[in-house]
Parts: C-alpha cells; sequence; structure tokens
C-alpha cells in the first residue's frame, strides 16, 4: 500500500488529554491537517485541546469522553464513533503504568490496568480494522505499544506485561491482515517525558527519557510508512538490537538494579 495520507480524514486518538497522546493530536492537525476524534477521561483537556486545533490548524476536531477501563464505556464509545464521521485512522494510545514493587499495586488498580492497556484496545481493534477497511479503504491502526512491550520490566512489572501482549498481538495481527486494504503499525518507544513519568520515582531516571514530541513525530512518520514494528532513537535501536545478544537474565538484572536505585534514592528523598 501508498504512504498514509492524513489531511482532511479523521484520525482517533485515544488517551489525547496529555502526554504522548495530546502531542501525537497536535501534531497531527499541525504537520498533517488531519481532523481528529479525541478520547480520554477529562473532558475539560480534551475541550481545551479541540479548541487549540481547531484555532491553530483550522482542522476539525470532536471530543468523546470515555473511560477506557470501563468496559460498558468502552462499548459505548465503539457506538458513537461508528456514529460520527469516517475513520481514516486509530491511534490506540491510552496506557496507565504502576512504578513500584508488585506487591503495590492494590488487585482494583491492576484491574484498571488491565482493562484500559489490553481489553479495550482487543474490543476497539476487533471494531476499527473492518469499519476502516470497508469505509476508508487504506487506512490504519497504530498500536501505541513500548520497550517495555519487548524487553521485562522489573518495577514496572504488570505494565511491561500488558504492553508485551500488545507487541505480540498488534505484530500476529499484521500478518492476519497482509493482503488487506488496512494496515497495522506497532509503535514501542523508550521512556518519554510526560505526566506519566513526572513523579519522583522516575527522577534518576530522566536522563532516559526521550521528549515527548521527538516521540510523537517519529510515532506518526512510522504510522505513515505503514512499518511493522518500529523502535524509536538510535540509542534505543541499538540497545533493543544489543540486547537480544546478551544473556535476557543479564539484561533484565541491569534494569532491575537501575529501577531499584530509582526507587531507593525517591525513598530518601
Amino acid at each position: 500500500m501508498q504512504r498514509m495520507d492524513f489531511r482532511g480524514r479523521w484520525v482517533l486518538v485515544t488517551g489525547a488529554s496529555s502526554g504522548l497522546g495530546r502531542e501525537l493530536a497536535r501534531h497531527l492537525a499541525r504537520d498533517h491537517l488531519a481532523n481528529l476524534v479525541l478520547v480520554a477521561r477529562r473532558a475539560d483537556r480534551l475541550q481545551e485541546l479541540q479548541r487549540e486545533v481547531e484555532q491553530q490548524y483550522k482542522v476539525q476536531a470532536m471530543c468523546l469522553p470515555a473511560d477506557l477501563s470501563d468496559l460498558a464505556d468502552v462499548d459505548r464509545l465503539v457506538g458513537e464513533l461508528k456514529a460520527g464521521p469516517q475513520l481514516y485512522a486509530g491511534i490506540l494510545n491510552a496506557g496507565v503504568t504502576h512504578f513500584g514493587a508488585h506487591h503495590e499495586l492494590e488487585w482494583p488498580a491492576f484491574q484498571r490496568m488491565l482493562n484500559t492497556n489490553v481489553t479495550s484496545v482487543v474490543r476497539l481493534t476487533t471494531e476499527l480494522v473492518p469499519y476502516i477497511e470497508q469505509g476508508a479503504p487504506g487506512g490504519g491502526i497504530l498500536f501505541v505499544s513500548s520497550m517495555a512491550g519487548i524487553f521485562p520490566v522489573p518495577y514496572q512489572t504488570a505494565y511491561s506485561g500488558t504492553k508485551a501482549f500488545m507487541v505480540h498481538y498488534a505484530c500476529g495481527l499484521w500478518h492476519e491482515l497482509q493482503g488487506r486494504n488496512v494496515s497495522v503499525t506497532t509503535y514501542a518507544p523508550g521512556g518519554i517525558e510526560t505526566e506519566m513519568t513526572d513523579g519522583e520515582r522516575f527522577t534518576p531516571l530522566r536522563r532516559f527519557l526521550m521528549p515527548v514530541g521527538a516521540a510523537a513525530s517519529a510515532g506518526l512518520e512510522a504510522f505513515a510508512r505503514r512499518e511493522y514494528l518500529y523502535v524509536p532513537g538510535l540509542s534505543n535501536r541499538l540497545g533493543a538490537s544489543f540486547g537480544r545478544l546478551l544473556p535476557r537474565r543479564l539484561l533484565d538484572g541491569w534494569v532491575a538494579g537501575t529501577y531499584r536505585r530509582a526507587l531507593a534514592a525517591a525513598a530518601r528523598g
């Protein structure tokens, strides 16, 4: 298929109220003149972004507030998406994390993470693939995963597991959809400077974080090129390639030690 062209077409962005999702929406409007369907829990933040992109970039935008950890809300969202303007593309970006020892993650919080990072993604994909293929042939879906889905990250253990599901699910789907009129791209950035990484526990790790604008630009370029699995940043790509040559236990142990020291430093204040 040819390169994707977002100009004048409607693109769904989940998790659009902050962080990478918000920046993806801004870049779509500014650089690609795309119309936007903005989804997140915080309606006020979505409305603020809607006003911004409509006034500055003269595109259309609509807000569909939804809690993707609530499966009834996900079903409602599916109905609203199908009743709205035809989508050309969907960016499944919404996600939540937990940075700390596994036992600190309470069961209700884990259920919210699982519903947001995994179940809602599968539910939306199941509906969006035929909807886009039939209504906007040549469109596609971008799955925003993480390098934590490629290599396990101790002290983000549950989050890492959900992102690994996304990598395997999306890459498997790519093969199932070969030859069809809809594309699938998996985007796996490393750490990004967003609200998600804004707490004290992340302070010692900030030197590893990618600016959110650069992450958004790289992700959209990979999506437009219909990449299979894309890791942004030369150091991240080298790390991913080199990491496959090391004993898995050694690499995971290095990550565990780095995160353990960050948590200890935050605890000391």
